[in-house]
């Protein structure tokens, strides 16, 4: 049996070989994520599957999460993938709050060290209205409700060090750091900058076209 075993494995040891490399590939470089929520609405769709670059901020021991080299730390408004311990799940939010960050947030409105951000409407949905949010030099879309919800007001709270505040775009549907708490440096694996492909969840998960290497 072993001697089988053996030959099987001798006979398949280049594509083993192959697909041990995907994985440390996908587990250290570079992977896609699946979106299942609508906590980044509109600027993330339910069934997009978003590029991961995994050495963005670090280059880390494959399978875990030591880093061997730091390559940057993330930045505000960069939307960030990270393996949650309180939440128990890998979860994309965005950057808002870095280290030493004074943020708060009333109705909606983001203040950061004293200064409130300024927001554009776009348009007007049924009960929710999308805003362009001009986060100190980045500009990106921000969905809330008419009614906004008891996570719509917080703070003020001061970023720790090794930590970061991260919302989501859909700030009344999101479970984020006004939840979870603030993510700390080790638990953030990778950015996303772009959209791989995507499925529409409602339509039998036929491709949308238009999501097609969408840049985020």
């Amino acid at each position: 049996m072993i001697n089988g075993l053996l030959k099987l494995l001798k006979q398949n040891r280049s594509f083993l070989l192959f697909v041990a490399l995907m994985l440390v590939f996908r587990s250290a470089v570079a992977d896609w994520n699946s979106v299942p929520t609508g906590s980044m609405k509109p600027t993330i769709l339910e069934g997009d599957r978003l590029l991961v670059n995994k050495m963005a901020y670090d280059i880390r021991l494959p399978f875990t999460h030591i880093s061997l080299v730091k390559m940057a730390d993330p930045a505000r408004g960069e939307i960030i993938i990270f393996d949650s311990v309180k939440a128990d799940k890998k979860l994309v939010k965005r950057v808002i709050g870095i280290p030493g960050d004074i943020v708060e947030m009333r109705q909606n409105t983001l203040y950061i060290n004293g200064k409130a951000l300024s927001y554009e409407r776009q348009d007007k949905l049924a009960s929710k209205t999308d805003s362009i949010e001009r986060l100190l030099g980045v500009d990106h879309m921000v969905r809330t409700h008419d009614t906004p919800s008891r996570l719509a007001s917080f703070g003020p709270v001061r970023v720790p060090d090794n930590a970061y505040l991260a919302l989501g775009d859909n700030r009344d549907a999101s479970a984020d750091s006004r939840v979870i708490g603030f993510v700390p440096r080790t638990e953030i694996t990778g950015r996303a900058k772009t959209v791989a492909f995507s499925n529409d969840v409602d339509n039998y998960y036929l491709f949308r076209p238009e999501r097609f290497m969408h840049t985020l």
